[in-house]
């Protein structure tokens, strides 16, 4: 353990938040549609898959329906009824949004925001290898 090491984790964290922040910052929620519970149709029904008895006789899964627009959304990923209600209206507004919002939805925003850093990190990993060629050329190492 170098004394530096601390501080090297401590520029780590910093970076990390600093990129926290501004992927929040640059992502727009302000068009995000709004659930009107008048416009649910939720039905409750048994599960099906893998998981036999247990999934089969216990009502558990949601089939939610969003009645001006006709999207359904069906949700059996835990076999609590609640957090299934929970995770079908989080799921239907994920897709109202991209079917209201297109290009402009939040998860299509991450996306892009995520593409964006990749080319980022590619553009500069060819540039230091680049770099790095280039110093070996001129120091003459072999490898």
């Amino acid at each position: 353990v170098t004394m530096f090491s601390g501080s090297k984790r401590l520029l780590q964290q910093n970076a990390l938040m600093k990129l926290r922040v501004s992927l929040k910052s640059t992502i727009d929620k302000s068009k995000v549609p709004v659930l009107n519970e008048k416009d649910l149709e939720e039905k409750i029904m048994k599960g099906s898959g893998p998981g036999g008895q247990s999934v089969n006789t216990s009502g558990n899964c949601v089939m939610l329906r969003h009645i001006p627009t006709g999207t359904i959304v069906k949700v059996h990923e835990s076999r609590l009824l609640h957090e299934n209600q929970k995770l079908a209206r989080k799921s239907m507004i994920d897709k109202l949004d991209k079917l209201f919002n297109g290009d402009l939805a939040v998860s299509e925003q991450k996306k892009a925001v995520l593409r964006e850093k990749s080319y980022k990190k590619r553009a500069k990993n060819r540039k230091l290898s680049l770099l790095k060629s280039e110093w070996k050329d001129n120091s003459g190492i072999t490898n």
